[in-house]
């Protein structure tokens, strides 16, 4: 191991500072709706940049660029963000209108008395299909606030249990941004990483459902919510999470669910040819600043390795957390840092991959053990932090509703975040390794 440079850490210092002095200014100083995501993440990234690029005068900046091209022009890099773009115009192709008719179509065949469950339920099964949680949330919370509104079921519980579904699909679906950049930085299957997802989530989930039913039992209910709803646009949402777990190819899969999804959009006339294409660009156009991110991340990871800024990070993690189970835990406690810091679950695993490889390699931890950690410890703190987007964005369309709900009402019943850490931390300390590998 070549020697740590603590220093050339300096890079990550900054862009924290940064970012969190600006979030916590336009959020609670300012009082700026959504503050944190009103900063420019590209620009602080590039600011984290400029002062790697800055250090280490023993390179020419010649041999810098270099390294990062090096860096950006990995593998798993370029295949992350040809990954990012098609699942970007495939959310892009299908719209909203499908996931609704899930949530609506499971309401009106289930009785009243279990519609939260059906709520969270629907919130796997949406953010599964659709691989993003802030846009399940989107969709489902105005559902939920109807469902209390006409049920008598308690507000907080019905949107805790539309963010814990949505976190449910966010850490596993093959299209999930942070399930790609965690795949892929660590160059393992997404099938082999969902199966060894899988079985750290489902045990959460399940509780987490049994939970709510035992308090949906002993709430009093007044009536129930309908609306229309299209089956047949569910169909491309299928085909991606069969094809996924099947192990087909992921960029072969997507080409699928959009091939799908715009026949069935045309055919239905849910919109037409060249709203379809506006829509494919429009998908693609959001992937912008989480694939800048990527590329941005992996220039500096790349001077900060080249500095030894890794090895020193190492060499700390080895000395707090010792063996392979508790290597396991230093990259969660990594990842779940990140995540509180920067408040973004996929930006928090770019960050976290390369040193979290290394870590691999000196415990010996696969590499699909390592994705699923990355990307389930960070789903956690996710789910969690008051000023995450997922909390933002429940908050606001509660808001926009007419209703008041605050991010204090909504953390004691989230129940699926809280399981998931349980199970996680049972997957790594309880769990013979021979049954996890």
């Amino acid at each position: 191991m070549k020697k740590g440079n603590v220093w050339a850490l300096l890079p990550i210092g900054v862009f924290l500072v940064l970012y969190l002095g600006f979030g916590i200014t336009f959020e609670y100083i300012l009082k700026i709706p959504m503050g944190f995501y009103n900063i420019p993440i590209v620009v602080t990234f590039l600011a984290a940049l400029l002062v790697a690029c800055l250090q280490n005068r023993k390179l020419s900046f010649d041999q810098k660029l270099e390294l990062m091209g090096k860096g950006v022009g990995d593998k798993n890099i370029v295949t992350m963000i040809l990954i990012f773009l098609e699942a970007g115009i495939f959310v892009g192709v299908v719209g909203r209108e499908s996931a609704e008719s899930v949530a609506y179509f499971m309401l009106s065949i289930i009785p009243a008395q279990y519609a939260v469950a059906v709520l969270f339920v629907v919130g796997c099964f949406v953010s599964l299909a659709m691989g993003t949680s802030v846009g399940t949330i989107t969709l489902l919370t105005p559902i939920a606030v109807a469902v209390a509104n006409a049920s008598g079921f308690d507000m907080a519980l019905c949107v805790a249990s539309v963010i814990g579904g949505a976190m449910f699909g966010d850490n596993l679906s093959f299209i999930s941004d942070t399930t790609i950049a965690a795949c892929n930085g660590q160059g393992c299957k997404m099938k082999d990483k969902f199966r060894a997802n899988f079985f750290i989530a489902l045990p959460a989930a399940i509780a987490t459902l049994v939970l709510i039913l035992v308090l949906s039992l002993n709430s009093d209910i007044k009536g129930a919510l309908l609306n229309d709803y299209s089956l047949i646009r569910i169909i491309p949402y299928l085909l991606v999470l069969i094809g996924g777990i099947a192990g087909i190819n992921v960029f072969v899969v997507l080409l699928i669910g959009i091939v799908s999804g715009s026949v069935i959009m045309l055919a239905t006339g849910g919109t037409t040819a060249t709203a379809l294409l506006g829509n494919m660009g429009t998908g693609a156009a959001g992937m912008f600043e989480t694939t800048m991110v990527a590329v941005l991340v992996s220039a500096i990871c790349a001077l900060i390795r080249e500095h030894g800024g890794f090895d020193a990070l190492l060499s700390g993690i080895k000395k707090v957390f010792r063996g392979k189970k508790g290597g396991q835990l230093g990259m969660g406690v990594l990842v779940g840092a990140l995540d509180i810091a920067t408040a973004n679950n996929t930006v928090a695993i770019v960050m976290a991959n390369p040193i979290a490889k290394e870590i691999a390699t000196e415990y010996g931890i696969s590499a699909k053990k390592t994705a699923s950690i990355l990307d389930t410890f960070s789903c956690v703190f996710q789910g969690i932090i008051p000023y995450g987007a997922q909390m933002l964005v429940a908050i606001s369309a509660v808001n926009a509703l007419g209703f008041e709900i605050s991010a204090f009402d909504i953390i004691p019943k989230l129940f699926y975040p809280y399981l998931l850490l349980i199970s996680s931390l049972i997957f790594i300390f309880a769990v013979p390794a021979k049954e996890k590998d």
